[in-house]
């Protein structure tokens, strides 16, 4: 990812966080010759070896998986709050713009079998269901809804190299980044409000 070095991101325990809180990225790796691109929740973990990992699963109709074995190379793609900025929120005249935060983590993939899948699944559904009015639990599942997971294909990532990007104006004065913050938050529209929020925390 091409990341100018005023927008480039290497606090590693916020990218940790960032990964937590937006967890729902787009798996991609190449499947006979063809790049394939899958929509998941993907969980940071930690895995026996305390390398950290993705873990993840899809559908076993999804012949995504089945590149796997050929090409273990994947990029895992993660976005955050996005908005336009417009320049006429700028005190001179200058071009528009977009704020956005993004990470891209690259692996290598393999499939998981076994217990580990049991695992990976009572974490993911713990954590989606901790606000629930009646949270349901892997545990509590019968056999025969259980039997479901013989339809996926579960898999870990092993973390090569990840590159985070976060860009919220950091190249504007004093005076356009506040105004900026104020146009956001006008917007009554939750992402770009989301920008705003974190452009306070970048200029606190």
């Amino acid at each position: 990812m091409f990341i100018p070095d005023i927008y480039k991101n290497e606090n590693q325990e916020e990218i940790r966080t960032f990964l937590i809180q937006n967890s729902f990225g787009i798996l991609v790796n190449q499947t006979d010759g063809k790049l394939c691109a899958t929509h998941i929740p993907l969980e940071l973990d930690t895995n026996k070896e305390g390398k950290e990992v993705l873990l993840g699963h899809i559908s076993k109709e999804n012949p995504q998986w089945k590149g796997f074995a050929d090409n273990d190379e994947v990029l895992a793609i993660f976005s955050g709050p996005h908005s336009y900025i417009s320049s006429s929120w700028y005190d001179h005249e200058n071009v528009p713009t977009w704020n956005y935060i993004a990470v891209h983590v690259y692996g290598k993939i393999k499939v998981v079998e076994g217990e580990v899948v049991i695992d990976s699944l009572k974490k993911l559904v713990d954590k989606y269901e901790q606000n629930s009015y009646c949270p349901i639990r892997v545990e509590d599942l019968s056999k025969k809804t259980m039997m479901q997971t013989r339809g996926i294909v579960a898999f870990e990532i092993e973390i090569q190299d990840i590159q985070s990007t976060k860009k919220m104006s950091q190249n504007r004065g004093e005076s356009d980044y506040k105004n900026i913050i104020l146009e956001l938050e006008k917007t009554e529209n939750s992402q770009s409000i989301a920008v705003a929020d974190e452009m306070k925390k970048c200029r606190k």
